[in-house]
């Protein structure tokens, strides 16, 4: 028996621009379902409901029915007619925000600054939202979250702090969001000092926790009215075996600028820091008044710092200064030709007319070079290197121009090229080694070796070259790379031991290429030092932290009475008996055991870090150590700034900031960075 027809409910208005769709008709029976797209013959005809352009009606067991959303797939009850399961739910689902789908869709449009159909090339879609979603309208405004945000925004991206007394800005920011009340120079001052006391904090938290030793870089800055500042680096692997970087300080360094006066700022950082005992390396460049420095902290550090006073806290020279010293010193050797070849790309690229003429000459001459002359930014030696391999392809060109051209008499001669062809030779061995960097950010230690040694190998080789040529454009490259290699091949090669697919076998092959039958003496020093430096973890433990405590009970610490006995308890000739006594009995020690296994394979992507997580537990001791000297930085730098060789100066506007203002602006850029 036919139902009687529901009584009219007010329908919602359709948008003006959208025509009225027909009613839906009335069931027929008890048990029949009439969809959206049924067409029956009425005799009234009610407005169709804007929900069903998102719902389709299905039918399920039992007569019933079901509404299910076009975009999530979600269904609802429903029932034609009830008040209890209608369409209200339906609208809601849609109108507030319930649908994911929905809010994604509005996200979207949120975010994007244009229509993408007009981006895509198509017509700007003219549409206007039917309805504004509600849940959008009512959402929370943070006034402290977003000064937080903008001033974070204005130290990343460098702008200048009065950036918000400049009336276009604060125009833009009032329009963007009215409730947002503007705050002065001051406000933004203030807030740069509390953010950068939280950060602090954070980091003193989280070096707390971490199980292992800290290595340190030291880097100087200059500012425009000749204040130095000195910003101190923390590198550490934490008990998750991820390599970490912290910025520490960046403070302004008392006049004059000597080796004294920056160990003096380094002692109170690491007073400050609470880390005199896990010092384990500092890294910096090749300054003579660094020597100061290591003497200093060794000083310093000797009755707080177990590994100090027997000479294990390694100084590091940086790997990118030393590849920057040496590319600048072949570079000197024929600045002249350099020059030339400068003024040469520059003529070419100085207007249409000489680059027309300069390619209608390589196709005469037939050049098939797919090389693009730039000229290079002299700051950058990597680019001078690449400007002056691509112009050696178009040397016939350059000569050809001279002749042809009375307004170009740039063109280096043929010896001249020579010369240029023999550097660019040296030059590639320095790009490629430091170009193998670019793409990670914090390398391990372990990653230097394998091309320091091929540097060596090849400036000693040149050295001794019986052509002139070669040996007086690589003689001040072999002597300052050799004073390097002198000072940081012991670290370099400990790194690499540590790595598993090498061990101590590449440092015998290398060091066989490199000194000859001599290479003994070396491979030995290597050795030992390597077995002693595991003896001093194995008799002097680290003070643990509570984190680490967690993951090696026990530990060579033992609490007696609320005391904690360590090596320092007058036992420590107990402590070498013991080791002795384990040798004499014959018991492979853990480093032993590594040396004599064999070689892992070597796979693309290897995660040493990951290696020494799995095996942490075969090897406790030598996990440790293995820890500690992969986090050693080799360089005071990021990879991004491996070829700079200008000096590190602020800019005016940050110079005349005030010197905590910008220790706190360059702490809090460099931490969000890292």
């Amino acid at each position: 028996m036919a139902s009687p027809a529901p009584p009219d409910v007010p329908a919602l208005p359709p948008p003006p621009d959208v025509p009225a769709f027909p009613a839906l008709p009335a069931p027929t029976s008890e048990n029949e379902i009439v969809s959206p797209q049924t067409q029956v013959p009425t005799k009234r005809r009610r407005k169709k409901s804007m929900v069903w352009e998102h719902f389709t009606i299905e039918p399920v067991a039992g007569g019933c029915s079901r509404a299910i959303c076009k975009r999530c797939k979600q269904t609802f009850a429903y029932s034609t007619g009830s008040k209890l399961a209608g369409t209200s739910h339906l609208k809601r689902h849609i109108a507030l925000g319930s649908c994911p789908k929905s809010r994604e869709k509005l996200d979207k449009k949120l975010l994007s600054p244009y229509d993408l159909s007009a981006s895509n090339g198509g017509t700007p879609s003219t549409d206007q939202p039917r309805k504004r979603f509600r849940g959008y309208s009512n959402l929370m405004f943070d006034q402290d979250r977003s000064l937080q945000d903008m001033v974070k925004m204005i130290i990343l991206h460098e702008y200048p702090l009065h950036i918000v007394e400049h009336s276009a800005f604060v125009t833009f920011v009032q329009n963007l969001q009215p409730r947002f009340r503007m705050v002065d120079f001051s406000i933004v001052e203030a807030e740069c000092l509390a953010i950068y006391q939280k950060e602090k904090q954070n980091v003193l938290q989280f070096l707390s926790t971490i199980p292992g030793r800290i290595c340190l870089t030291l880097d100087l800055y200059m500012s425009s009215q000749t204040l130095g500042y000195m910003c101190l680096t923390g590198q550490f692997i934490c008990g998750e075996w991820k390599l970490h970087r912290r910025i520490l300080n960046f403070t302004v360094v008392s006049f004059p600028h000597t080796g004294n006066a920056h160990a003096g700022a380094i002692g109170k950082c690491l007073s400050d820091w609470d880390i005199e005992s896990k010092l384990f390396t500092i890294t910096f460049d090749h300054s003579p008044s660094n020597d100061n420095i290591s003497l200093f902290l060794r000083d310093l550090l000797s009755d707080k710092n177990t590994l100090a006073p027997s000479g294990r806290l390694f100084t590091v020279r940086c790997y990118a200064h030393i590849l920057n010293l040496i590319a600048q010193n072949g570079l000197e050797a024929v600045h002249e030709i350099v020059y030339k070849v400068r003024e040469s790309v520059k003529y070419i690229r100085s207007s249409p007319e000489h680059e027309q003429r300069f390619m209608e000459i390589v196709q005469e001459l037939q050049i098939s070079s797919t090389k693009t002359l730039g000229l290079d930014v002299q700051t950058q030696w990597n680019t001078t290197y690449l400007m002056l391999v691509a112009a050696t392809d178009f040397k016939q060109a350059f000569s050809q121009l001279e002749a042809c051209d009375s307004t170009y008499n740039e063109a280096p001669t043929a010896e001249e090229w020579k010369k240029v062809e023999t550097l660019c030779k040296y030059l590639k061995v320095l790009y490629d080694a430091a170009n193998i960097f670019t793409g990670i950010t914090y390398p391990t230690a372990n990653m230097y070796f394998h091309e320091a040694w091929k540097i060596q190998l090849e400036l000693t080789n040149a050295a001794m070259s019986e052509d002139p040529l070669v040996a007086s454009i690589t003689k001040q490259m072999h002597e300052k790379f050799s004073k390097y290699w002198s000072d940081c091949s012991l670290v370099l090669a400990m790194a690499v031991v540590m790595d598993p697919r090498f061990k101590m076998k590449l440092v015998e092959f290398s060091y066989s290429k490199i000194y000859g039958e001599h290479a003994c003496e070396y491979v030995k020093v290597v050795d030992e030092t390597i077995h002693d430096l595991f003896l001093e973890y194995v008799t002097q433990p680290l003070p643990l932290t509570p984190a680490y405590e967690e993951q090696s009970p026990g530990g060579g610490e033992v609490k007696e009475g609320g005391q904690l006995l360590a090596s320092s308890d007058g036992l420590l000739d107990f402590d070498v008996y013991i080791s002795e006594m384990a040798s004499n009995q014959q018991t492979k020690s853990e480093i032993d055991q590594y040396l004599e296994e064999s070689l892992i394979p070597r796979i693309q992507d290897f995660d040493i870090l990951n290696w020494w997580k799995l095996n942490k537990l075969k090897y406790p001791t030598l996990s440790q150590m293995a820890r500690d000297i992969l986090a050693i930085p080799m360089a005071t730098v990021t990879s991004e700034f491996m070829f700079s060789t200008g000096n590190k100066v602020l800019d005016d506007y940050r110079s005349s900031l005030k010197p905590e203002t910008v220790e706190a602006i360059f702490y809090i850029d460099r931490q969000e960075l890292s």
